[in-house]
């Protein structure tokens, strides 16, 4: 049993991070503190004055734990992984997990490549970005290798020259074939070198040289290869405009704009290398009413740059961050150099921090009809449900349903929705083992006590799905299976309210069935369609785990009783024919010529069928 005060009094004054619990075990909130005693305790005194996020937070606690750390450094690294693998509902959040990949220059190889790279490492190459566009840097990287004349093989050089014959880049007369020794390494190094400049940014050299490779060419007549020439110009001029100047101090920064609308905001950011923009994007946060601009941008930050390998020297924001040395030292040690926080007050730099809130602003007012209709039908729709059951703080949803036919192969499914959206990466399946014939209460039983006492096993993994309880249980049925599930949980001595998806007599959603009573739904409702999604969800995904199954048993029972056909054998045989059907249709040569196949084991196989293969080899 959690005592509240004696668990405070035993908070050492030492910088770590504290972990907040609800009743059902969920993490609701992850922070972190220069003195775990003095921060922890905060929360539960009675003169406190916090805002009414928070106080609901408060309200929810049942348990706290904390892990203590050598540094406060150490506490917001430890604060960024815990809140990105948890994703509390009290910490303002990012709403997607985006990373921009980079093109990769291998200048450490005998003859260099550009790449496409997701991440940047330490292995000697030089890396440009990141991008905001994965298309973008296939587009460059296409460009660049027709204008400098790269390679784009994955070739070993020069340990593989000669070994195979050049490839069609070679045919095309976009690649000088280093692969057969067709160009000498100093040689082919130089080009590499002007494709560095030219991603640099140094774009006049190469628009000359082409310029007058166009003018030779159409002063021979060769108005064809002088169109080429042209449509290189045209891409590299492209390429350039899309660079647009904004500082001539050749520096490295990303410029952070917030714009706020009620629990939502939107934040820009432009991203600028070596002095230009070279892509900007915005990003959705969650639960930000009542937080101070300061706290709102310091959460993104670390969320944001925790999941990005590169950190540019400078970011600009529009007013002071909090936590702000310690950010600062963290994304130093990240960087490996020195990073710093700018508030432009006046001139370019201040007007191109307005352009950003500009667009950010643009974003929210754009998008808040969207994100308003995709509140109502995920969150609000919980909100909706809760309200129509009496219940309150909603969000993770467990569903289950049985599929079999006559009773044979019985499973039983398990599909999870958090805050109105499915959560495929909890699904899970359960092949039924103590139930013969139809008697899906039995199979429901087994399954959820099999779930659920899944969830108390010692040494359970913090990435087990498992571990964390529903707030809510949707039966795919009425007062049955309720009943069923009731049963169960009561057993364990879990407190979890269960419902009853009710179904009409065209197996539609009629209402809810919950507390011994059937509850009738506005079917106009987000909350109907909710419900409606969760009962088809689980519907399908146990019918689809019930057809693999048959599938397989059905291949097992036809093939597997032959005694000349092993596993090997079978495996051979599906690949070849890929289903049972074209085995039968097939002929005795046709099974003969499958890998390890004799004429004997192939006559088993048309015997075992009952084939029409013996017919056509006669004929044949």
């Amino acid at each position: 049993m959690f005592n509240l005060e004696e668990e405070l009094k035993k908070l050492p004054a030492k910088p770590g991070v504290y972990l907040m619990h609800d009743a059902s075990d969920e993490i609701i909130y992850v922070g972190k503190a220069i003195s775990l005693k003095n921060r922890v305790r905060q929360y539960f005194q009675k003169s406190r004055n916090v805002t009414p996020k928070i106080q609901r937070m408060i309200d929810r606690i049942a348990w706290f734990e904390y892990i203590v750390t050598d540094s406060e450094l150490e506490a917001l690294v430890l604060e960024c992984n815990l809140i990105k693998e948890y994703s509390p509902r009290y910490n303002t959040m990012l709403k997607d997990g985006k990373t921009y990949p980079f093109l990769k220059a291998t200048v450490q190889e005998a003859y260099p490549r550009l790449l496409f790279a997701r991440q940047m490492k330490r292995d000697g190459s030089r890396y440009f970005g990141p991008f905001t566009s994965g298309k973008a840097i296939r587009d460059t990287i296409e460009l660049v290798n027709k204008l400098f004349h790269l390679r784009s093989c994955r070739r070993t050089l020069p340990r593989d020259i000669g070994k195979e014959r050049p490839c069609l880049y070679h045919q095309i007369g976009q690649c000088p074939a280093p692969c057969q020794g067709g160009v000498p390494e100093e040689e082919y190094r130089k080009n590499f070198e002007k494709a560095l400049k030219f991603l640099q940014g140094d774009t006049k050299e190469i628009i000359r040289e082409l310029s007058e490779k166009m003018e030779e060419a159409s002063a021979s007549m060769q108005f064809e290869e002088a169109a080429g020439y042209r449509d290189l110009i045209h891409s590299v001029r492209q390429v350039t405009e899309k660079q647009k100047i904004t500082a001539e101090d050749n520096e490295d920064r990303d410029i952070v704009a917030l714009a706020r609308g009620g629990d939502e905001a939107v934040v820009q950011v432009f991203f600028i290398r070596s002095g230009k923009l070279i892509g900007r994007e915005h990003y959705y946060l969650l639960g930000v009413e009542e937080e101070e601009n300061a706290n709102v941008l310091a959460a993104f930050i670390k969320q944001m740059y925790s999941g990005t390998p590169y950190i540019p020297r400078e970011i600009w924001t529009e007013e002071e961050v909090s936590d702000r040395e310690a950010i600062l030292a963290w994304l130093s040690a990240k960087r490996g150099k020195k990073v710093y926080f700018r508030v432009p007050k006046r001139g370019s730099k201040e007007r191109l921090l307005e352009l950003a809130k500009r667009n950010a602003y643009m974003v929210l007012t754009k998008d808040a009809e969207k994100l308003k209709a995709d509140r109502e039908r995920t969150i609000g729709a919980m909100e909706e449900i809760g309200r129509l059951l009496g219940l309150q703080g909603l969000s993770r949803v467990e569903s289950y349903d049985i599929s079999n036919i006559n009773g044979f192969d019985t499973v039983g499914s398990m599909v999870v929705f958090e805050q109105g959206k499915a959560k495929k990466n909890d699904y899970r399946k359960f092949r039924i083992h103590s139930v013969s014939g139809p008697d899906d209460y039995g199979a429901m039983e087994e399954m959820l006590t099999r779930r659920f006492e899944h969830s108390r096993r010692e040494g359970l993994s913090e990435l087990d799905s498992f571990r964390k309880l529903p707030d809510i249980i949707f039966m795919d049925g009425g007062k049955g299976q309720v009943n069923v599930a009731e049963k169960v949980l009561l057993n364990l001595n879990i407190t979890i309210p269960v419902c009853g998806m009710v179904k009409d007599d065209r197996h539609r959603t009629r209402g809810l069935y919950f507390q011994n009573q059937e509850i009738p739904i506005d079917t106009h409702g987000q909350g109907f369609r909710l419900i409606t999604r969760i009962q088809d969800e689980t519907h399908r995904f146990a019918i689809e785990y019930h057809k693999l199954i048959r599938s397989k048993n059905q291949v097992h029972s036809l093939l597997d009783d032959i005694p000349t056909i092993g596993a090997a054998r079978r495996k051979a045989l599906m690949r070849r024919f890929e289903s049972l059907e074209h085995i039968k249709n097939a002929s005795l040569e046709e099974l003969r010529a499958v890998p390890g196949m004799n004429e004997r084991s192939a006559r088993e196989v048309l015997k075992a069928l009952g084939s029409v293969g013996s017919d056509k080899k006669k004929q044949s």
